[in-house]
């Protein structure tokens, strides 16, 4: 069934970049970021509602941990889509797509360091090609020398 779900989330995750692209025209990044996390949290809030997700839930069933956590993942993930509004505002979408999702190679080398899973050669691979797949798509012409004087630029 998870793979059911990561399909659809792959779709409608399409869908927000078509849409944020057609909706961010005439609209500030941060602004329609932030209108965004609303209705989300709304529809978020109905759907647990609706679904029974509060029965017997008390502030206080989360550890400490569990809401630190929450939090640095509720930032990473508003810092993420501002990011990807910000970007979305200037770039094609399939170019910021392509590059978005290569927050799958960083998952795979973050997990392997803080959770212990291990970097076979498919999943290098994998990466690898994913790498190469994102740059292909997403730089024309010119781009790619671009890109790297500007990542040298950030370094020094």
């Amino acid at each position: 069934m998870w793979v059911l779900f990561a399909f659809l989330s792959a779709i409608t995750a399409a869908l927000v970049a078509i849409f944020a692209k057609l909706g961010l025209r005439d609209v500030d990044p941060t602004l329609a970021t932030t209108l965004r996390s609303i209705i989300m949290a709304v529809f978020l809030l109905c759907m647990a509602w609706v679904l029974g997700k509060f029965n017997g839930f008390s502030m206080h069933n989360l550890s400490g941990k569990e809401w630190s956590l929450l939090v640095l993942a509720g930032i990473s993930g508003a810092l993420s889509w501002l990011f990807y509004f910000f970007a979305l505002r200037d770039g094609t979408a399939s170019a910021v797509v392509a590059i978005d999702r290569l927050s799958i190679v960083f998952v795979v080398v973050l997990a392997a360091l803080f959770l212990a899973e291990t970097i076979s050669w498919r999943t290098l691979l994998g990466s690898v090609l994913m790498v190469a797949g994102a740059l292909l798509i997403s730089l024309k012409g010119n781009d790619f020398a671009k890109l790297w004087a500007d990542l040298i630029r950030l370094i020094k």
